[in-house]
């Protein structure tokens, strides 16, 4: 008679550890699809598309949302319309593959693991990026997890999501926007001329901020760091030489606005033409060696 060993509850590791990055424009694209949902529709799906970092982090750029039906047991998505979607976006972007799906809401809910093992079949170890759309902290929340499976022996039972690091990252105007999302309401959009005196006073801070470092530098109250200090003296030798009195010209007449924004422009195309033309320069270097 053969004996029987015992019976062991698994839980099995994911293989790395998983990371995620997530760019503005996700957000942004969720919560639009949230505003247009159906009525009847209480969250919001998706898929997360985007790519695999060499560090092994989810870099995810871009989403769309997925029709779909769910009751308590049961999940219902439209598998063409999300074949169709992802054709159209990969003609544009061939580079941008699925790493996930999204939902709106707090919390993962008991649907998630279906809809998760759905995608777990599009994408190898799938995220599932949930974003709180209607603000039950006081502000969006945003997290990202992964699955990992339970087993009992060779059989199946469940899985179980489990939070991992997740980065949003944005430039200072995505910044803006994105301020915006946070208050439970708002009065009204900002307008440009809003949008550039709370750009204004943070550049105010940080200016106050790195003059307060120099001059604890100065005095040696702080240990000097030549890599902040080139990076501060790049940061200047950028700047238009401009008096005081040809600034204030320049931004407060109104005629003149629009000059500003051409200076701007070309301060923006310079910078683009000298990082292509280093670009360009180590290219060439690399040929060579090769």
């Amino acid at each position: 008679m053969a004996s029987i060993g015992p019976t062991v509850l698994q839980l099995i590791p994911s293989a790395t550890r998983v990371s995620a990055r997530v760019h503005p424009l996700v957000i942004f694209n969720v919560c639009d699809c949230y505003v247009r949902r159906p009525d009847h529709a209480e969250r919001v799906i998706g898929t997360l598309l985007g790519s695999i970092l060499p560090d092994g982090t989810v870099d995810i750029r871009n989403c769309y949302a997925v029709p779909h039906n769910e009751s308590l047991d049961q999940v219902a998505l439209d598998i063409d319309y999300h074949h169709n979607m992802l054709s159209s976006h990969q003609k544009v972007n061939p580079k941008e593959a699925i790493v996930g799906w999204f939902s709106t809401g707090f919390e993962v809910t008991g649907s998630s693991a279906l809809i998760h093992e759905f995608y777990s079949r599009e994408a190898s170890n799938p995220v599932h990026l949930t974003v709180d759309t209607e603000f039950k902290n006081g502000e969006t929340t945003i997290k990202a997890f992964v699955a990992i499976n339970l087993s009992l022996g060779d059989q199946h039972l469940a899985a179980q999501f489990q939070e991992v690091p997740l980065d949003l990252r944005m430039v200072e105007a995505e910044k803006v926007g994105f301020d915006v999302l946070k208050p439970t309401n708002v009065d009204k959009l900002p307008n440009d001329i809003e949008g550039m005196e709370a750009l204004m006073g943070r550049l105010l801070a940080l200016i106050d901020d790195v003059y307060k470092y120099v001059d604890d530098v100065v005095e040696d109250r702080v240990a000097r760091d030549s890599k902040i200090g080139r990076f501060i003296s790049d940061t200047i030798a950028s700047l238009p030489k401009l008096s005081p009195h040809a600034f204030n010209k320049l931004v407060n007449d109104s005629l003149q606005f629009l000059n500003l924004q051409d200076q701007l422009l070309l301060l923006y195309l310079s910078s683009i033409t000298s990082t292509q033309l280093s670009v360009a320069e180590k290219l060439n270097t690399a040929a060579q060696i090769l």
